[in-house]
């Protein structure tokens, strides 16, 4: 048998018998995940669709800045967080610093713009459909944004989905903020560079192998849940 099938065949076997710390991993892993993309949806949807409604100077200005943050680099971020929470940065004292909550808070600042980006743009064509009658209607600037957020939810499914795939996929900021410590802040892709790094590769493939079936599951159910509510709604 050749190394690779080898190696394959041995994150296989930890997969098939429910390995501990491939699961702790993945516990952790998702919990965080869960956690800035709840905190990124929250603000990032009605962020993006106040910018799409509202009307005010800089708005162009705004929109290019959100949708230039849709790229910002992981590490940035995780300096940046690491320097806010670090003893001696205004957020120290909060001890907060090698947590999985630190690793919430960088997360949470790479998937807001992206979210936000894609609802901004999700909103304003229909906005540009619907302006003229909301405002005969005379619904309020906030009713609007409401409105027009409910009217959008399958198609936003996208923006949130988008998000979880970069909390999911991100390494540098966790790893910084993180320190990728065992049993603690160790979550599957530093646990995948870590192992691999340190040559123990079935256990990084047993982790990749489940980050991806879980994107591709999280994916296929928006897929079916979008084309459902789509024939049931209209």
């Amino acid at each position: 048998m050749s190394a690779f099938a080898a190696t394959f065949s041995d994150a296989l076997s930890l997969l098939a018998t429910f390995d501990h710390t491939v699961a702790e991993i993945v516990v952790l892993s998702l919990q965080v995940s869960g956690g800035a993309v709840l905190l990124g949806t929250l603000i990032g949807l009605p962020l993006g669709a106040c910018i799409a409604v509202g009307r005010f100077p800089g708005k162009s200005t705004l929109s290019v800045l959100i949708n230039g943050m849709m790229g910002l680099p992981s590490v940035v971020v995780g300096v940046v967080v690491y320097l806010l929470l670090s003893r001696s940065g205004p957020f120290g004292s909060f001890g907060l610093l090698y947590t999985p909550l630190a690793m919430v808070v960088a997360q949470t600042l790479l998937v807001v713009p992206l979210i936000a980006a894609i609802t901004r743009q999700v909103v304003e064509d229909v906005w540009q459909r619907y302006a003229e009658e909301l405002q005969l209607m005379r619904f309020s600037w906030w009713d609007s944004v409401t409105t027009l957020l409910y009217d959008c939810r399958h198609s936003l499914l996208v923006a949130v989905l988008a998000g979880l795939g970069r909390a999911m996929s991100e390494v540098g900021a966790v790893m910084i903020v993180g320190g990728n410590i065992d049993r603690a802040t160790r979550v599957m892709t530093t646990a995948i560079a870590l192992e691999t790094s340190k040559g123990d590769l079935a256990l990084a493939i047993a982790l990749g192998i489940v980050l991806i079936v879980i994107i591709l599951v999280l994916n296929a159910l928006a897929f079916v849940l979008r084309h459902w509510a789509m024939r049931r709604y209209g």
